[in-house]
């Protein structure tokens, strides 16, 4: 892609980043769902550039960034964004992820409120298990030879992000989220997996002290409304907005994600 750089995290992984915007405006960052890369937010950008320096990377074993083997952490996921503002030299940002992602802004508002001026948590959960889930998707991702293999994982995927109805019309869209699970490497994707599992915010999300906004889907299978609303309960003083959409309101609902998004991160 155009623009793409790349940098490298402390552990040796190569992570794939990209800026777009005017450069004097104040910087939001985008995280990605597991199984894309940062193509997923393409359908939102020509609205946020209006108002930002926006910020997108692929999250490591996704996208242009590194697979590396094994299981990764929050953890890890989490310092490989506090590292790449350290190598851009830029302080603080405005934070928006979505699923995988806004698992990353739980961690960076529990262990680094001081680099997050507001964050927006998308779709997401401080815990999905069961933990044995995960292991049987790792099991299986494990007997995959390579990305020309993944296809049933795509249309898993597919149909746990869009309604039946876009599916069945093959909106364009849908075939573009398609594209973006079958380049994914299932090395990389087993590692996002054991991220997730392992991952448990239940009581320690009640420690993000900065403004957030929480948006849920309606109709949303993978992590439902009430984990979202769980999240906004748990935050002082945390704003909830839930949108008639499964797992991608950026995509499905794009207007009033986009307006949801706007009216939380520029105040008046």
């Amino acid at each position: 892609m155009e623009d793409l750089k790349l940098f490298t995290a402390g552990d040796g992984a190569r992570i794939a980043y990209r800026f777009d915007g005017r450069e004097d405006a104040p910087v939001l960052m985008l995280s990605n769902s597991i199984a894309t890369s940062l193509r997923m937010w393409d359908g939102v950008m020509s609205d946020l550039v209006e108002h930002f320096r926006v910020l997108r990377y692929d999250t490591r074993g996704h996208g242009a960034s590194d697979a590396p083997a094994g299981a990764y952490s929050i953890d890890r996921l989490g310092r490989d964004v506090i590292e790449l503002l350290d190598a851009l030299h830029i302080e603080r940002v405005h934070f928006l992820g979505l699923s995988l992602g806004g698992m990353i802004g739980q961690w960076l508002g529990v262990r680094a409120p001081e680099r997050i001026e507001r964050l927006i948590l998308s779709n997401t959960s401080a815990y999905l298990g069961p933990a044995e889930y995960f292991d049987g998707r790792i099991a299986e991702l494990a007997r995959i030879a390579g990305i020309a293999d993944m296809g049933e994982t795509a249309e898993g995927f597919i149909r746990n992000w869009f309604p039946a109805s876009m599916i069945e019309q093959r909106f364009p869209f849908v075939d573009a989220f398609r594209k973006m699970v079958l380049e994914t490497s299932p090395q990389g994707l087993a590692g996002g997996f054991a991220a997730v599992r392992d991952l448990d915010f239940r009581r320690s999300v009640a420690l993000i002290d900065r403004p957030t906004l929480v948006i849920a889907g309606e109709h949303d299978t993978v992590t439902a409304a009430s984990h979202g609303e769980a999240i906004a309960a748990a935050i002082p003083d945390a704003r909830y907005v839930a949108l008639p959409c499964v797992h991608l309101p950026n995509v499905e609902v794009r207007d009033a994600f986009v307006d949801a998004v706007r009216a939380f991160l520029i105040r008046p």
